[in-house]
């Protein structure tokens, strides 16, 4: 299938240094460019929303202007380091479009973003062949590393595109520092659009400003209006002849010119179809909007014994339990904060937000900051902060995660898009090192993980918890999981089920062993189990809500059987199954044992991940006849 739009047409530009200003060709054919790359992004954006793969449009469409500038002067001049850095993963649509436009890869290949095994995922990681020289994603981490890259080119110019979303992160504020401390030759595109995933940080964090913030380290700053591109040239320029870091703060509209979107959170993430269908209808690309309108082949739809057709989704149920708990308080205020990271949807605190407004906060971009406002509130008996994010940036956390219990802090935090189901966004933001959150010492520890298996549980335990103290940590998945079944058909967390302080559960007995799971692996084991037995293989399954108590019984009950398999999507080398075993061999158990966990770099997709790393039913069952 041939790319819809034209990209021969595009012209790059070689810009020198030296040059004041842009000659009347020059700024004609930059605007071409500009139509022209903006057009693209928003189409292969938008077909992958077709398919259910997200896609994230705006930034992506935001930053062109100032990328094809930047890649003008380093095509123009050596004096410019040729990568175009971008602490912003979410607008990697431009690093692809111009891994195309610079012949890495062919134009039809754009038709596949995010999907599974082409290479484009949701953040930018690191292949060269591919024209990608550089990986990012997880905000705030990047422009350090540039500064590394500038040591190592003292005699290059070091661009770095970023965000007033992604300079909220405290990791920029070293950064700056440390290059106006050594005069490093960086230079700081900055799109200043006034919108993050859940909102606009002019009303949600007022005093903050690039400008005065970076001009407060050092940097020399200039802010121009990013659709002037002569202005926002000469800014850039200026730039460039300054010895040292120096930052251009780019004031635009998030998605400007697009209708629908332009201004709107809503434009962080993939344009809607019917928005992308009328934006390229009024650009003449009718070969583009025929390609959006045509429905996409439906994936087979896979059935799974044990456990319900329907699904709900975790981590968004987890703000309505919460909701309908504080509904029961007098005062929650009192009692209570709730801080987001900008993540509110992603982590069902918006339900929080709109039922109880008076707890919540919105902290923005600064999960270090918020973990800790949440741990100093309920650092007192009778109070708790209650904290969500991605798993994945629990690991950015870790330290806070100890001081708050030095400190003997009360937090419920929960951390979604735990594992790798359903994660376009790929490798970055795997969250597969929950463990680590369970690293103090022993002595007086009270620190739990809980992985519900299903909406059900996740309320029974909520329920059971919400009060308790010290750290509580709930990890959710990004995708929806059905409901557990027990063998009467009966929703197994239903009607009747209390969860069991640092309990394990048999969802199925078995004579010869058992898997252990959670989480979302626990139907797909489930799954296997059935299948099993229908073959005559008598395998049992355990359910882990408490992942890191030991429940001497059931781990019982698991060493006296023949063998042992834990299944879960946590990274092979942190996860349950390193400990599990352990556990056995102390306690005089010495079933056969094998453990199945993540273990290799992410191919994109969505419900591909899981069967990628090797755990799919079909590769679980093979395993329980391996180590029968």
């Amino acid at each position: 299938m041939t790319f819809p739009i034209d990209l021969s047409t595009y012209s790059s530009l070689r810009l020198a240094a030296t040059q004041e200003s842009l000659t009347g060709e020059q700024r004609a054919a930059l605007r071409a460019n500009i139509d022209l790359v903006r057009d693209a992004i928003v189409f292969f954006t938008a077909l992958a929303n077709t398919k259910g793969l997200g896609g994230h449009t705006g930034g992506a469409y935001d930053i062109v202007p100032e990328l094809l500038i930047a890649d003008g002067f380093m095509k123009g001049s050596d004096a410019c380091f040729p990568v175009y850095f971008d602490e912003a993963g979410h607008r990697v649509a431009i690093q692809y479009m111009m891994a195309v436009l610079n012949g890495h890869k062919a134009p039809e290949s754009l038709l596949h973003y995010r999907e599974f095994g082409k290479g484009f995922y949701g953040h930018p990681e690191r292949n060269e062949a591919d024209g990608v020289f550089f990986s990012s994603g997880r905000l705030g981490h990047l422009w350090s590393y540039v500064n590394g890259v500038a040591e190592a080119h003292p005699d290059k110019a070091v661009f770095l595109f970023g965000s007033d979303g992604s300079q909220q992160e405290g990791d920029d504020a070293e950064a700056a520092r440390y290059a106006v401390a050594r005069k490093l030759n960086v230079k700081l595109l900055l799109d200043d659009n006034d919108v993050t995933i859940a909102g606009h940080p002019s009303a949600y964090m007022q005093g903050y400003d690039l400008a005065r913030t970076l001009s407060g380290h050092g940097l020399d700053v200039q802010v121009c209006d990013g659709e002037d591109i002569d202005a926002l040239f000469a800014c850039i320029r200026r730039a460039l002849a300054i010895k040292g870091p120096a930052a251009v703060v780019v004031k635009r509209k998030m998605a400007p010119g697009v209708a629908g979107i332009e201004g709107l959170p809503k434009g962080h993430d993939v344009i809607p179809v019917p928005m992308a269908i009328d934006y390229l209808t009024a650009k003449g690309r009718a070969a583009a909007v025929a390609l959006l309108k045509e429905a996409p082949p439906k994936a087979a739809k896979v059935e799974y014994r044990g456990s319900t057709p329907e699904q709900a989704k975790n981590r968004d149920e987890f703000g309505k339990i919460v909701s309908d708990l504080l509904a029961g308080m007098d005062n929650p205020a009192s009692k209570v904060l709730v801080v987001d990271s900008d993540l509110e949807g992603s982590c069902g605190l918006h339900h929080i937000r709109k039922n109880c407004p008076e707890v919540y906060v919105h902290g923005g971009i600064m999960e270090r900051n918020n973990f800790s406002v949440a741990a100093g509130f309920g650092s007192v008996p009778g109070r708790q902060g209650i904290f969500g994010t991605f798993a994945a940036f629990q690991e950015m956390v870790i330290s806070e995660i100890t001081m708050a219990r030095l400190n003997q802090a009360n937090v419920l935090a929960h951390f979604s898009h735990s594992g790798v189901d359903d994660m376009a966004d790929n490798t970055c933001h795997f969250g597969i090192n929950n463990f680590f959150a369970d690293n103090g010492l022993a002595e007086h520890d009270r620190t739990r993980l809980y992985f519900p298996a299903d909406a059900l549980q996740l309320r029974s335990i909520l329920t059971a918890i919400f009060d308790d103290p010290g750290l509580r940590f709930v990890f959710s998945t990004r995708s929806g999981t059905p409901f557990i079944l027990d063998e009467q058909g009966n929703k197994r967390f239903g009607d009747g089920y209390v969860f069991k302080r640092d309990s394990d559960e048999i969802i199925r007995s078995g004579k010869d062993g058992y898997i252990v799971s959670y989480g979302e692996m626990l139907y797909r084991c489930l799954h296997a189990v059935e299948l099993l037995k229908q073959e005559g293989i008598d395998i049992g399954l355990i359910n882990k809500p408490v992942l890191n108590a030991v429940d001497e019984a059931t781990l019982a009950t698991a060493g006296a059987s023949p063998m042992v398999l834990v299944v879960e999507t946590q990274n092979s080398k942190t996860g349950l199954g390193i400990r599990y075993g352990s556990w056995l061999l102390e306690r005089g158990f010495t079933p056969k044992y094998g453990a199945m966990g993540t273990w290799k770099d992410g191919a994109g997709g969505l419900s591909e991940q899981i069967p990628y790393q090797g755990m799919g039913t079909e590769a679980i069952v093979d395993k329980v006849k391996q180590l029968r």
